[in-house]
């Protein structure tokens, strides 16, 4: 068994036979209800406790304005997100899970009914999938045929993350957005932690050193990965805790547009953006990423990046774009740095994301 093979088969037998709930976690990869925003609390009590028992995610993976949209959950469980997305999107969008192991899938299939009928809609609106979130092509996907695709603690556990992200991207429309949570770590990790079946089940030995995943995602064609939040985890198992040794870990949500012309810098061209209101729950303000926040009629100076995604995305509607591409000022001097998680240590500019 090669070991990309023998990966997944941990990860199987971890979520299928090792874990019966959250609670058997060994970590604080999991979100907690506190967490989770305030208005889409009603959305998670619409799900059936069965499958709030099974959830293993490390963040909310809700993006802004989904209503009526086509969503792709990569690495979806027993549905949660599925769940909670099929509400978001309404009954005439429609969210399709994938997922790997056939316990959680037998979780999630078994409350589609239940689900139609507790959201008041007449046919359900989702679909589950058994397959490899590394093989999106073998599950008969339409290309290009997803407005935004979403991911729960999943991604580090795959052997293969280029392959995941190089899918993604060949599924998403053009202004498509890939949003998704996961697991990141400070360093490179040493062999004996990426190779230990309980670290790697902990959503830990699998984890990414960020500045790889910011390369990852750049040759993938996700070339300006925005940081929308991140927060440090705990390793409270004393025995796990001494087996990572130095290294730190933190829960990050990450969104990527699939956008022709996005630059690996934030480029001056003299733009601007104005917010007009009118996106559900950001009425007023709306963050695109941490540092890129938009006040309802306030012009706004952009780089480059920023006015492509807000104008050539699902959020275009909803923007005034001032300004074009036609002078170079040179590099974007309102841009923020990618240094994600509070790490608090200078990063060469080569491993610096664009974020503005």
């Amino acid at each position: 068994m090669n070991e990309h093979a023998k990966t997944k088969e941990l990860v199987r037998e971890y979520y299928g036979k090792v874990l019966s709930g959250t609670d058997d976690l060994k970590t604080s990869a999991c979100c907690s209800p506190a967490a989770i925003p305030s208005g889409l609390r009603e959305a998670l009590a619409n799900v059936h406790e069965e499958v709030r028992a099974k959830y293993y995610g490390c963040g909310f993976v809700a993006p802004e304005h989904l209503q009526g949209a086509h969503v792709l959950d990569l690495g979806c469980g027993a549905g949660q997100d599925v769940y909670v997305l099929a509400q978001m999107v309404g009954s005439k969008g429609r969210v399709v899970g994938v997922d790997m192991t056939d316990e959680q899938l037998d979780v999630a299939r078994r409350h589609v009914d239940w689900h139609k009928k507790k959201f008041g809609f007449c046919c359900s609106n989702v679909e589950f999938k058994q397959g490899y979130i590394e093989e999106l092509d073998k599950l008969g996907l339409e290309p290009a045929s997803f407005d935004v695709i979403v991911s729960n603690c999943v991604i580090n556990l795959s052997p293969d993350k280029a392959a995941v992200l190089n899918g993604a991207r060949s599924l998403l429309k053009p202004g498509g957005e890939m949003y998704f949570s996961d697991v990141y770590a400070d360093r490179r990790l040493p062999e004996s932690v990426k190779q230990d079946p309980v670290l790697l089940g902990e959503c830990l030995g699998g984890a990414l050193y960020w500045g790889d995943f910011l390369d990852v995602a750049r040759e993938a064609g996700f070339p300006d990965a925005r940081l929308v939040t991140s927060r440090p985890l705990t390793v409270d198992d004393p025995v796990l805790a001494a087996r990572c040794g130095a290294a730190r870990f933190y829960s990050a949500t990450y969104r990527l547009f699939n956008i022709d012309g996005l630059e690996a810098r934030c480029e001056d061209y003299g733009q601007a953006i104005v917010y007009k209101g009118g996106i559900v729950g950001h009425e007023d303000l709306f963050e695109l990423d941490g540092t890129s926040i938009f006040e309802k009629g306030r012009v706004v100076p952009a780089c480059g990046n920023t006015y492509r995604m807000l104008t050539q995305s699902r959020f275009a509607p909803y923007f005034d774009a001032i300004g074009d591409f036609s002078t170079h000022y040179g590099i974007f001097a309102g841009c923020g740095s990618n240094l994600p998680f509070d790490t608090q240590v200078e990063q060469p500019t080569s491993l610096i994301g664009s974020c503005c």
